[in-house]
């Protein structure tokens, strides 16, 4: 039977959850002094709508203080008109290029405002690990880092051998299986184990990664027992349920699903557009790692060095990391460094 622990990491500018399945990272949810508080899953509110987009069959509407937030408009809704009041929940955070999508509740009274906010993030842990509190401190921290480096991986061992990659597109999620080496097995059986455990491993590491949308597997071998794969997909994935939905497997081998985007991606905060590390996330790695070596040496004075970058993004932690161990610590830019080059030592 499978076990999932909950982990929570109150940092310096950060509160970051992890829930790992059977002693394995399987999400990864983070909030960053600064954030949006009207920008996440679940906040309930009135909103004003500012403009109707009879084309798209959409709405733009703001709740108080907030960004503009994407209303789909269906046949079974009021008519809307522009400068009026809804009342909405957010059902999918905004991403990079793309807005936060709302789900209409009803129409609005009195003054735009907030009626609900989001879940934080050791309630979420809550719902999803229902057995205890969550564990903090170094055990959290551990976690944390885990979980962070897994995410960002590309390729996934198998057990049993094999692999799959896992590379988000702007249009889907795309999955490769790989069969690898799987010894002492007929080509069709190997086949068909690699598939069978890769739904299982892709379904974790979409969850950490926080994927959603169209996702297509690229199975290996042919000739798919289409139903036990079906089957197979149904089981890995009814956890991400309700949205889920799972298509036939097309001739050209590949196995098509949606899934529900339920929280902005973790990809989203730790890396850029170009797949590079971000600043931001670089200097929370600095204040963490400054905070293990004050921790393991109280009385020591400490060196971090990082490019200039980094150091410039460390600057709004830097209060908040000397309220936790001192001002014993210095930040060193280095010229040339690389964002994801950072060294912490004791002076």
């Amino acid at each position: 039977m499978s076990e999932r622990r909950a982990y929570l990491y109150k940092g310096v500018g950060e509160t970051v959850g992890v829930v790992t399945l059977d002693g394995r990272p399987e999400r990864l949810i983070a909030t960053w002094d600064g954030d949006d508080p009207l920008d996440v899953e679940g906040v309930r509110g009135v909103a004003r709508i500012r403009k109707i987009e009879k084309a798209f069959a959409s709405a733009f509407v703001q709740l108080p203080g907030g960004q503009d937030v994407l209303l789909p408009l269906r046949p079974d809704m009021p008519k809307l008109v522009e400068g009026g009041l809804v009342e909405i929940e957010i059902r999918t955070p905004s991403r990079r290029d793309k807005a936060a999508v709302a789900r209409f509740i009803g129409e609005g009274e009195g003054e735009p405002r907030v009626l609900e906010p989001a879940f934080t993030v050791e309630q979420q842990l809550r719902l999803l690990v229902k057995s205890g509190s969550p564990t903090g401190g170094e055990a959290a921290l551990q976690a944390v880092e885990a979980a962070e480096a897994e995410a960002l991986e590309t390729v996934f061992a198998l057990p049993g051998g094999g692999d799959i990659s896992i590379e988000p597109t702007r249009a889907l999620v795309a999955v490769d299986v790989d069969l690898g080496a799987r010894e002492g097995l007929d080509a069709k059986r190997a086949a068909r184990q690699a598939n069978m455990a890769a739904l299982g491993v892709a379904a974790r590491i979409l969850r950490l990664k926080g994927l959603g949308g169209i996702v297509v597997f690229d199975l290996v071998g042919r000739g798919h027992d289409g139903q036990a794969l079906s089957t197979a997909a149904r089981n890995a994935f009814s956890v991400d349920n309700p949205g889920v939905a799972i298509g036939a497997i097309s001739r050209f081998g590949t196995l098509e699903m949606t899934l529900p985007r339920r929280s902005r991606s973790i990809l989203d905060r730790l890396l850029e557009v170009d797949g590079q590390p971000r600043p931001a996330a670089m200097a929370r790695r600095v204040a963490r790692a400054l905070e293990r070596e004050g921790r393991a040496d109280p009385g020591g004075r400490l060196l971090a060095r990082c490019a200039p970058i980094v150091a410039d993004a460390f600057a709004e932690l830097d209060s908040g990391v000397a309220d936790r161990l001192g001002r014993r610590f210095v930040i060193e830019p280095v010229a040339g460094w690389s964002v994801e080059r950072l060294e912490v030592c004791v002076r």
